[in-house]
């Protein structure tokens, strides 16, 4: 674990994706609300889309901000459920080049306190590809406000100490 934190606070670029078979710009308050956030907090966005809820729309995209050398964070929100189609842990856990498996153990943590054991139906997940961070989060407003209130904006802060996942982004 990296134990590096800094005094001065870093923007960081941010691209939010909803998957979504029925949402559009003006219903999408989940995406909406993780603009506001980020915006509030600070970091910049670099840009925003909505998609269906197919792997390969899906992975078009995150691929695309992958390779974007501005894109640092991703955070998708929707498809982490278990309908046929929610597929959006399927379409991007194959683009990591390594899991962060504490996100969705700890999401799953905080989320048992809000929503019971309910929570097991999450598959939320995060993950690292070529030095941009993944956060795969559910597609209701409250479970982006817990990630991103209770794990997100901590660890995409570069005065969160004793780490954050600052130093490990960018330099593509």
């Amino acid at each position: 674990m990296s134990h590096l934190s800094s005094k001065e606070f870093t923007p960081a670029n941010i691209a939010v994706l909803t998957v979504s078979d029925t949402r559009n710009e003006s219903t999408d308050t989940s995406g909406g609300y993780l603009v506001e956030a980020l915006k509030a907090a600070g970091h910049q966005l670099t840009d925003k889309k909505i998609v269906i809820d197919d792997p390969y729309k899906i992975r078009a995209v995150v691929s695309q901000w992958i390779a974007d050398e501005k894109t640092e964070v991703i955070m998708i929100t929707g498809g982490t459920g278990f309908t046929a189609r929610d597929t959006t842990p399927e379409a991007v856990s194959v683009l990591f080049d390594k899991q962060v498996e504490g996100f969705g153990e700890l999401f799953r943590a905080v989320s048992y306190q809000e929503i019971g054991s309910s929570t097991i139906q999450s598959r939320a997940l995060a993950g690292f590809a070529n030095n941009t961070v993944i956060f795969c989060m559910p597609g209701s407003t409250g479970a982006c406000k817990t990630a991103w209130t209770k794990i997100i904006v901590e660890q995409i802060n570069a005065q969160h100490k004793p780490c954050n996942f600052m130093p490990h982004l960018g330099a593509k």
